[in-house]
This record gives structure tokens, C-alpha cells and sequence, in this order.
């Protein structure tokens, strides 16, 4: 049973999530804290696997406090799933830029609000693929990598680079399977040594990666243009 810690400084909506997550069986202890702070102590005292936190809060911001929580080095390290609304889309893109594995929106309905929570404790990357894809076209030029500055130079061999660029166009392991023709397993053992080679958290951090270092460049054909964007 999973462990999962909410995060936010507005009682009302930490408690309604924490309430709501409390009504599903096969979910494991709900934990709460107020702010960042609160956050960084929950998660070495409780060992989350998951973590749904709020960008803004004083003392010490979600994003500050997920910074903090994937430095830990943990192992596992928790999932961190930003909580946010329509007008945070630097403070998302910071996120996913650091590791988080997705966001969701604060108002979203409970059904959905589960379901999510449920998808993300299965999977590395909440969020559709296009919406990350949109995401990160819009912020990505000109940054720098999300590498940490000791990272090893050890450059990704053709095969990875290859690999990392289908993950940024969205597709899962098994398409890119199917696109290089090799097995499924033989994928995953790739996308390992690329988030070993490049210190990565995520799947939404690999995407990241591969925008700002030119792997991926905007206007490369999404891997399903005709599919629904799901949340």
C-alpha cells in the first residue's frame, strides 16, 4: 500500500484531498503538511512514495521543498506531483525541470483528482505526453540542462539519444520498442543509462533534457498527432 503526503498552506483544500484520498481502499496512509518546510521533514520521517504538493507556500515553496526532497537522495525517492492552476505554467516547468513527475490541477474533479493519483503510482509520467510536449516547447529555449553541475561528462551513446528522443515525443516504451524493433525490456535498459549517465529523476525531467540540449527541437513530429489529449 502506498504512503502519499499532500502538501498546502490553504487548510480547506489540503484537507478535502486528504479526506478524498482517505475514502479509496488499497491506498496506504494519507499524511499531511502545511507548508515546504513541513514537507521536507514529512517525507524523512514517513518515507512517502508519492507526494502531491503546492508550488506557492511561504516559508519554503513547493518547488524549493521538491528541490530539497529529490536531493535527499533517497532510495526509493519519492514521486513529486505538482498541485497548481492555469497560470503557473513557469512554476510547472521549473517542476518538471528539477524532477517532479507531473502536475495536476487544483480544481479538478475527485474522480478525476483519484484517478490521477492512482495512474501516477503506476507510471513515471502523469501528465499526457502532449501537454508535457506543449510545456516544454514554450520554456525550454535557451536554458540550460537540468543537470546537476558534478554530472558526469560520459556522452549518450547513438542508441540512447536516440531512445530519449522518442520519449520526448511522447511515446511509451513499447512504441519506441516497436519503432526500433527490439524488445520492450531492451528499451527500459537504455532509458536506465540515460537517467543514470544524465542524473535524472523523471521521465518529464528526460523530456526536459532533450528540448534544451537539441535531442528533441520544436516542430518534430508529435508521436500521435491525432490522439486525445488526456489529463
Amino acid at each position: 500500500m502506498a504512503r502519499i503526503l499532500v502538501v498546502d498552506d490553504q487548510h480547506l483544500i489540503r484537507s478535502g484531498i486528504v479526506t478524498l484520498l482517505r475514502t479509496v481502499d488499497g491506498l496506504g496512509p494519507v499524511v499531511e503538511a502545511a507548508d515546504g518546510e513541513e514537507a521536507v521533514a514529512a517525507v524523512l520521517e514517513h518515507r512517502p512514495e508519492l507526494v502531491l504538493m503546492d508550488i506557492r507556500m511561504p516559508r519554503l515553496s513547493g518547488l524549493a521543498a521538491a528541490e530539497r526532497i529529490l536531493a535527499l537522495g533517497l532510495e526509493p525517492a519519492p514521486r513529486i506531483v505538482v498541485l497548481t492552476t492555469f497560470d503557473e505554467d513557469e512554476y510547472v516547468y521549473a517542476a518538471l525541470r528539477a524532477g517532479c513527475s507531473g502536475f495536476l490541477l487544483k480544481d479538478m474533479p475527485p474522480a478525476q483528482l483519484l484517478g490521477a493519483v492512482t495512474a501516477t503510482l503506476s507510471a513515471d509520467l502523469l501528465v499526457a505526453p502532449a501537454r508535457v510536449r506543449r510545456l516544454v516547447e514554450r520554456h525550454a529555449g535557451g536554458r540550460r540542462p537540468p543537470v546537476a553541475p558534478d554530472a558526469p561528462a560520459e556522452p549518450l551513446t547513438g542508441r540512447e539519444a536516440e531512445v530519449l528522443g522518442f520519449v520526448a515525443r511522447g511515446l511509451a516504451n513499447d512504441e519506441i520498442a516497436a519503432e526500433l524493433s527490439v524488445s520492450e525490456s531492451t528499451v527500459k535498459t537504455h532509458l536506465h543509462r540515460v537517467m543514470t549517465k544524465l542524473h535524472l529523476r523523471s521521465r518529464a525531467q528526460a523530456v526536459v533534457y532533450a528540448y534544451e540540449t537539441g535531442i528533441a527541437r520544436v516542430g518534430d513530429r508529435p508521436a500521435h498527432p491525432s490522439a486525445p489529449d488526456r489529463p
